[in-house]
């Protein structure tokens, strides 16, 4: 009786040593990036709080936190406060964006192949782009 059964194909987990051969489809990029982006926003919060506390406060507080950009504060340089500011930039847009393209997906109902990847590029280009367009203006 075992001769006549026939043989059922056998789906594994990738290894851990596939992971850096496996490519994702974009879309799989973007969900991934989306909850990285949320999870970035997340630990940035107290540093949302304060950069929005010090530039609404006072002329005084809002010379403090621009100051904090250029010179620096607390033997921390002022590029890592811009590098923590572009993180928060990339994050929020993607995040956005993303959000924008599930939205769009659950009013439209709109789920097949070719909208999924072409919504993917442009969500990972779009980020992108917006990301660099306000790093030069934050770092220029």
């Amino acid at each position: 009786m075992a001769d006549t059964l026939k043989q059922r194909p056998v789906y594994r987990n990738i290894h851990v040593t596939h992971i850096l051969r496996y490519r994702l489809p974009p879309s799989g990029v973007v969900s991934i990036l989306h909850r990285i982006s949320g999870a970035v926003m997340f630990i940035l919060l107290p540093f949302i709080v304060w950069m929005f506390d010090k530039s609404v406060t006072s002329e005084i507080t809002y010379a403090q936190f621009t100051s904090v950009f250029l010179a620096g504060a607390g033997g921390v340089p002022g590029w890592f406060f811009k590098l923590l500011a572009l993180a928060l930039i990339w994050a929020y847009l993607h995040h956005f964006i993303a959000g924008l393209r599930h939205l769009w997906m659950d009013a439209t109902h709109t789920v097949d192949l070719k909208f999924g990847r072409v919504s993917a590029i442009f969500t990972l280009a779009f980020s992108v782009v917006l990301t660099l367009a306000l790093g030069f203006k934050l770092f220029f």
